[in-house]
């Protein structure tokens, strides 16, 4: 009835009665008064509001005043929580752009942890006493990995090839197969970021095919470069053709044409060696004879957000020099990230050991196995009689639009907690601290071990034990 409805409106206290409880004290000591007031009487107005929603059957006989409490606390809390806060991935999304990518080594963490801490020579020459340039610490690091002759750093891969593009091709074509025209994430377009740049697109070919001949035959005397895109998370398979890049760098040649490849990940490794499908290396595409090779920092490679752009002396100086370039320059910490993360490819075996991205890509089965049924034994014990968990098959991704069609086999953990249903758990898990991101798939929880860092599993079983504690 809506008595009901009416006595339980009744039974939410006022603001200043509220204010009072004890729980709240800390929180209200904390802030000014007149901020407290604010935020407390927001949220009573959810809770009422909350309460005429409901449907009568859906109504709690009486209202819960210790849970509102902690509530109310939790509402005063939050003004002092950071916005961007750890998770833990057990998504199963190794490369998960929307959990920020790629998770750093502990190199790369303690080497942004020491440049934050003071000062640097960032762009001081120690050697000379004077002003030096940030590029030059990566410089030969990249060159003696990749075999290029020069290398520059920008913000992220997207910054990259808008730099080339304006500095090579404003107002002049640029001639791209038209099955690469893709829009990666963000909505953002390989066409919209070429219109940006001052370039005119050119495209050649169909949706599926294009050969070189489809390439030659669009050069005219106002063509500037030949440009080849990575598809990202988009993949054309059965009756394709594309050309490859050596070809594409013969016909730059002929006609004096730059020829640049987005690789978009950027691969140091062979990862077929790990069981993964082969992606093209950086190494190959410079060994191509491209002029200018662009891939990110924070995909494959493991790093922090960057764009780096490997070629031509030439023609990289020209880029260095390009106003856009101090617009797009990377700070000291995401240097410090990036060549702490390069410096463990020094060594292939200690770079996927120690790059949480190669390493939960390279990590064999029979090591999600184990992970699996270690953690299931870990929750049976704990909690006995709680839970109801059960190992199971489960495809891990790349993620990050690396490798998009590759299915990864891995475990995952189907976790279940009577009397809530799968989305109820999945929300409850979301809202822990740290939060947890799970996987719903087919009516089950799912927990991917594959993406759970080694750290993070004893802030997760601290998850389900307060998890528990409010069911």
């Amino acid at each position: 009835m809506e008595l009901d409805r009416a006595r339980l409106l009744r039974q939410i206290p006022a603001v200043d009665d509220l204010l009072r409880a004890p729980a709240l004290a800390p929180h209200v000591a904390s802030m000014s008064r007149p901020h407290a007031v604010e935020i407390i009487r927001r949220f009573l107005t959810a809770c009422r509001e909350q309460l005429l929603s409901l449907p009568l059957e859906a109504l709690p006989p009486q209202l819960d005043l210790v849970a509102l409490e902690s509530q109310a606390a939790q509402a005063l809390r939050r003004p002092h929580l950071p916005s961007i806060t750890r998770v833990i991935n057990a998504s199963g999304v190794v490369i998960h752009t929307n959990l920020g990518r790629s998770p750093l080594a502990a190199a790369a963490r303690n080497h942004i942890l020491a440049a934050a801490a003071g000062y640097t020579n960032l762009e001081y020459d120690l050697k000379e006493g004077k002003r030096g340039s940030r590029q030059v610490h990566l410089e030969k690091l990249v060159t003696e990995l990749t075999g290029a002759p020069a290398c520059l750093v920008v913000n992220n891969n997207a910054a990259g090839v808008f730099l080339a593009l304006n500095a090579l091709a404003v107002g002049r074509e640029v001639i791209i197969s038209r099955g690469q025209l893709v829009e990666i994430g963000g909505s953002f377009r390989m066409p919209d970021i070429m219109a940006a740049s001052g370039a005119i697109l050119r495209e050649v070919g169909t949706t599926n095919k294009t050969y070189l001949t489809d390439y030659e035959k669009a050069i005219t005397s106002q063509t500037a470069m030949l440009a080849k895109v990575h598809p990202s998370n988009f993949r054309l398979t059965g009756f394709t053709q594309e050309v490859a890049l050596p070809d594409l760098v013969a016909l730059g040649r002929r006609y004096g044409l730059f020829v640049m490849e987005d690789l978009g990940s950027g691969c140091l490794v062979d990862l077929s060696c790990y069981g993964l499908e082969r992606e093209p290396t950086v190494q190959e595409a410079v060994a191509s004879g491209a002029d200018l090779v662009l891939f990110s920092g924070d995909k494959l490679l493991g790093g922090p957000q960057a764009g780096l752009i490997l070629g031509n002396t030439g023609i990289v100086q020209r880029l260095k020099q390009h106003p856009l370039t101090r617009a797009l320059r990377p700070d000291k910490l995401t240097l410090a990230g990036l060549e702490a993360t390069l410096r463990l490819y020094l060594n292939e075996a200690e770079a996927v050991a120690g790059i949480p991205t190669l390493r939960m890509l390279a990590m064999p089965l029979a090591e999600a196995d184990r992970l699996a049924k270690s953690l299931a034994r870990t929750i049976k014990r704990r909690w006995p009689g709680r839970f109801q968990v059960a190992v199971q098959d489960h495809i891990s991704r790349s993620g990050g639009g690396a490798l998009p069609m590759v299915p990864i086999p891995s475990r995952a953990l189907a976790l279940e907690l009577p009397p809530l249903a799968p989305h109820q758990l999945e929300e409850r898990l979301r809202a822990g601290s740290p939060p947890v991101i799970a996987r719903l798939e087919h009516d089950r929880l799912l927990l991917d071990v594959r993406t759970i860092l080694p750290e993070d599993y004893p802030a997760l079983l601290s998850v389900l034990d307060s998890l528990l504690m409010q069911t």
